[in-house]
């Protein structure tokens, strides 16, 4: 558990309720931003490979883990989740964080699964992150 865990606002259109990594995608945003890490590394398969576009490129679950860890954009006080869009393996999640310091940070990440069903792990991450 984090100290991140009570002060979180999270805002995000509530779906269908029939969609299973929708509601995955939702929960893991929301580990994210807790500081959940068990939660986030529960769903990525050993070999995860996360590509922050234009900064970073995590292979692994040891530096997966680490770079989880090792969050430096400080505590995040609301998380707006803006889409989630799944298609078979594939699917999208795109947000705006706001920190403690009133900083806003826009994301979008796409990721790709292991297989089709509701269980599948996450293979790969690619997140664009723009600071606003």
């Amino acid at each position: 558990m984090s100290a991140y865990e009570n002060k979180l606002k999270v805002y995000c259109e509530e779906d269908c309720g029939n969609a299973p990594k929708k509601e995955l995608l939702k929960e893991l945003a929301i580990a994210y931003a807790k500081g959940n890490i068990d939660f986030c590394l529960e769903w990525v398969k050993d070999e995860v490979e996360w590509d922050i576009v234009g900064k970073q490129q995590i292979r692994g679950m040891e530096e997966y883990k680490k770079a989880l860890t090792q969050r430096t954009d400080g505590e995040i006080h609301e998380l707006y989740i803006h889409n989630i869009i799944t298609h078979g393996n594939t699917a999208s999640l795109n947000g705006t964080i706001v920190l403690e310091d009133e900083q806003k940070i826009a994301f979008c990440n796409v990721y790709n699964f292991s297989g089709f069903g509701k269980k599948a792990k996450i293979k790969t991450i690619t997140s664009y992150v723009i600071h606003l």
